[in-house]
């Protein structure tokens, strides 16, 4: 079995629903070992507009990082996703963060994802369920990761 570490979040159509129903869809197949908060965050990447609700879960599954992947753009599609801009507007987003301690770089799929030490909206939930884990290229700790990143974004716990 692989502990898989995803973040999901969007920022169009009712936020909350969405991604409660994102959780539900992924949790229905794969066992939930984490869950973070949710976090209200500001767009990232200078496309998007208005805030995202993002959140980090934990999972654990037998089956390969392809498999997982057309999964949960499956989700997405079915959550109204459409792929217009690249970090773009869009009602659901699933991306795999970690597979364990594994590294996979293939065309279609890099793990760790390439971005995680760069974004707030990623590092404060990761941090919040594991924060001792050690990114398996960088070799540091979420922790250490969130407390070296420059992203000044706004990432705050979401009150309903």
């Amino acid at each position: 079995m692989s502990k898989v570490t995803l973040l999901l979040g969007g920022n169009r159509g009712d936020r909350e629903l969405l991604l409660s129903n994102a959780v539900k869809a992924v949790t229905k197949r794969y066992p939930l070992l984490f869950k973070s908060l949710v976090y209200e965050t500001e767009a990232w990447g200078g496309i998007a507009k208005g805030p995202f609700l993002n959140q980090v879960i934990q999972i654990e599954t037998k089956e390969t990082p392809m498999v997982l992947l057309a999964f949960i753009q499956k989700i997405e599609a079915e959550l109204g996703r459409m792929r217009n801009d690249h970090w773009g507007d869009r009602t659901m987003d699933i991306d795999i963060l970690f597979w364990g301690d594994d590294v996979i770089n293939t065309p279609e799929l890099t793990i760790p994802h390439p971005f995680i030490q760069e974004r707030k909206f990623v590092l404060e939930p990761l941090k919040e369920i594991m924060p001792d884990f050690i990114h398996p290229v960088l070799r540091k700790t979420i922790r250490v990761l969130d407390d070296e990143c420059k992203d000044i974004s706004s990432v705050q716990v979401y009150k309903k």
